[in-house]
């Protein structure tokens, strides 16, 4: 019953390659996955060697050929990296690297030989040297996926947030949020959480205004224009969603058990809570992606100052590859 987790290594020059032997370290992660890493063997030996690691790397091309066992570090190994990469510089050929690090995880997940991707940070700005004119992750997967409609989903141990709208100004997010896009997020959330086991998704809308208008007391009516539409057409599908709710309020329900998901309008109205309960357990989550596929990350950046140094936290990748296998579908 463990799904089978495919984890990118992300820009090898980064702490990456680090986060991922510190977090295979943990022999709770094979009780409930079968991680397999795909990436570059050599600059694993390199950080298991800074590390001190005792772990032994396990070079594969397939998946089959993986042992899934505690001690072993399963690696499809791409080979496309130079064994003298220099940590914490930006590099080309990781940028490069890096891509097709994750285009072979969708490969993998398309046919199903792994049911969710983790991936571990890349350089936006080595993605580009290397010739792929991507802003991140994200869009690389939607790109490989043919995807249109998905939504960046946030976890931490008690409170999950997914977002109608995210990297934009306050003004243009709110222009932004109509019926048609409240009504695939909440959808989204509703198949997201259903394929990781959920029977019946409890979801909770955010509204856009102080006290979600307060029968318009506040703001021009966004709420029953924007949000309202959508709800109501996704509970006529059967849909357990509630809302539009005030969201300072809505949070702490949503953290005390009351709700599975929240939907929140804005990226800070979802981001903050998330932050407020520990960065070091944040995991970043992509659904809607076509063919099924859910990716997680961690919630940091590459971290080049201390990239071959030892001192990574391990902890951000840990979660990020809990929730893959929590949302992966069963």
């Amino acid at each position: 019953m463990r799904p089978t987790i495919g984890i990118t290594m992300g820009d090898a020059a980064g702490i990456g390659p680090e986060i991922i032997i510190k977090a295979l370290e943990d022999s709770a992660i094979y009780e409930f996955c079968k991680p397999v890493v795909i990436g570059d063997a050599k600059i694993l030996k390199r950080v298991i060697d800074i590390t001190d690691s005792e772990i032994v790397v396990n070079i594969i091309q397939e998946v089959q050929e993986a042992q899934f066992r505690y001690g072993t570090v399963d690696c499809i190994d791409l080979n496309l990296l130079p064994e003298n990469l220099a940590f914490g510089e930006v590099s080309p050929i990781a940028g490069n690297a890096a891509f097709q690090f994750i285009k072979k995880a969708v490969e993998l997940a398309k046919e199903s030989q792994i049911q969710a991707i983790c991936t571990a940070p890349l350089n936006k700005e080595a993605l580009v040297k290397g010739g792929h004119q991507f802003p991140g992750h994200t869009e690389i997967l939607a790109t490989l996926t043919e995807t249109d409609d998905y939504s960046m989903m946030l976890s931490s141990p008690k409170l999950k947030v997914i977002h109608l709208t995210t990297h934009v100004g306050l003004k243009e997010a709110i222009d932004t949020i109509n019926p048609e896009r409240a009504y695939t997020v909440i959808d989204l959330a509703d198949t997201a959480l259903k394929r990781a086991g959920y029977k019946v998704p409890r979801i909770a809308v955010c509204g856009i205004n102080p006290h979600a208008g307060e029968n318009r007391l506040f703001g021009e009516g966004e709420e029953e224009a924007k949000l309202v539409p959508a709800i109501k057409r996704a509970q006529e599908e059967g849909v357990n969603v509630s809302g539009p709710h005030p969201a300072d309020t809505l949070f702490f329900r949503a953290v005390r058990g009351d709700f599975d998901i929240v939907v929140a309008c804005y990226h800070d109205q979802g981001h903050v809570p998330i932050k407020v309960l520990g960065l070091e357990e944040g995991v970043n989550i992509t659904i809607g992606l076509n063919y099924g596929i859910i990716r997680t990350s961690v919630d940091h950046g590459t971290a080049f100052d201390i990239a071959g140094k030892n001192i990574a936290d391990n902890r951000s990748m840990i979660a990020a590859i809990q929730s893959a296998a929590e949302l992966a579908p069963k």
